[in-house]
């Protein structure tokens, strides 16, 4: 019985990390459903853009309160749940405190009592954040795509934190030996009067509680970030990683298209030529994007990795003008059709069935699509480099070289260039007429 509650312990973590890994590896398998895409150039520049955004919260600060109240919650969460590792020693091993005998009252003291302060900063930020997500009406967070489960789901994420936070000053709070010692107390002290006539036994039993609640919480949490929009906090840092460095606006070539196009330009090539002997004859692969797996596994990682902020929305001048575009939702609806794929492949062990759905028209509409200006606004704007242009650029490159379903104008324009060598309507010979009018 002595070890009974060790066992327990131990049999939890085991439970909460192995869920959590079992998770992180369908991340994976669905991320790889992507096509191939180089990313492991620039190695130097990637290396500093990760510290500099994921890390550095470099692009968060842009808007001063939300950044600001931002940096307090990322790190003191962050700081605070160094303390997870005196936690999970202390419940293996059945001590208490384990670092106070290492690292003395003093520095001790010292480390608790940041935390401490760090935790009740967390707790104001986090009240802030669910009174401008709720009570504000800030108005991109009013979108319809914030609708439903993403609110509900912000609001669990805030009500874990403040949980967590007011779980861990009780803790200290009801500890009896740790208060006696005066260190490292400098909140938790000010809810010690709430504890006053409870009996030595009874104040043990509060402290256990709030011991077992805040780890049993924290592994919840971890394995909660699957099923959420939180699960930025792991992935901030690959996706600013493996970021796109090219300018805004480069756009990439088809390689199939590329051949096609030296093919027509060769005098010399013979289009019906068969293939060389042992030389495989290569079919071009799908122009642009229909569903998930057209796109590559960085623009699946952006889904992943979306913190549906909402500042890419905020920016659009598309949807500041009324439109149905939101660059939030393109990469929420990525999402979700990457996860319906995934739910597929779970049910069919493994071997994806076609269930007649894809993410064009099912979720992202043409109307969507040909809504954006290609301003890269939503690009510049996200805090953690993602790219939802990218995905808006490929899908309507199916539409047109796929289902030859362009806009009237875009096709006028493509006509005139086909006939006449420029967008405009007129005929060569008089491209220079208005030279000679008076």
């Amino acid at each position: 019985m002595q070890y009974l509650p060790n066992l327990f312990f131990a049999l939890a973590l085991l439970i909460g990390l192995g869920f959590f890994a079992m998770n992180i590896r369908k991340l994976y398998r669905n991320i790889k459903l992507g096509k191939d895409i180089n990313r492991k150039d620039k190695k130097s520049e990637r290396l500093k853009n990760m510290m500099m955004i994921a890390l550095g919260q470099s692009k968060m600060v842009k808007r001063p309160l939300s950044g600001f109240l931002h940096i307090i919650v990322y790190l003191g969460f962050i700081i605070i749940n160094i303390e997870v590792l005196e936690i999970i020693i202390d419940g293996l091993f059945g001590t208490h405190r384990v670092f106070k005998g290492y690292l003395g009252n003093g520095f001790y003291g010292f480390l608790i009592g940041t935390f401490e302060i760090l935790a009740a900063l967390v707790f104001v930020a986090i009240v802030i954040f669910w009174f401008r997500r709720n009570i504000s009406n800030i108005k991109r967070f009013l979108s319809k795509e914030m609708k439903g489960w993403p609110k509900t789901d912000a609001n669990n994420i805030l009500y874990f934190e403040m949980i967590l936070m007011t779980l861990f000053v009780v803790m200290n709070a009801s500890d009896t030996p740790f208060q006696q010692a005066g260190v490292g107390n400098p909140i938790s002290r000010f809810f010690v009067p709430l504890f006053d006539g409870f009996s030595t036994e009874s104040l043990h039993i509060i402290e256990r509680s709030a011991w077992w609640s805040h780890i049993l919480g924290i592994l919840i949490f971890l394995n909660y970030l699957f099923y959420s929009k939180h699960l930025h906090i792991l992935l901030a840092f690959p996706n600013t990683y493996f970021a796109n460095l090219e300018l805004k606006g480069k756009f990439n070539n088809l390689e199939s298209v590329t051949k096609e196009v030296k093919l027509m330009m060769d005098p010399e090539a013979d289009p019906y030529a068969t293939p060389a002997e042992g030389v495989e004859e290569t079919v071009p692969e799908k122009f642009g994007a229909s569903d998930v797996a057209d796109l590559n596994w960085v623009q699946l990682l952006n889904a992943y990795t979306c913190t549906e902020c909402g500042r890419c929305t905020s920016a659009c001048p598309a949807n500041l003008t009324g439109k149905e575009l939101s660059p939030r939702k393109i990469m929420m609806d990525t999402r979700d059709r990457l996860e319906e794929v995934g739910r597929n492949l779970d049910a069919n062990k493994g071997v994806f069935i076609d269930d007649g759905k894809q993410l064009l028209n099912d979720y992202i509409s043409p109307e969507e699509l040909w809504a954006c200006t290609s301003c890269n606004a939503c690009v510049e704007e996200c805090p953690v480099n993602i790219d939802p242009l990218s995905i808006i650029t490929d899908m309507r490159r199916y539409l047109v070289m796929e289902e030859s379903a362009a806009p009237q104008e875009l096709n006028m324009m493509m006509t005139n260039v086909e006939n006449n060598g420029a967008p405009w309507q007129f005929n060569q010979q008089d491209r220079l007429n208005w030279v000679n009018e008076e």
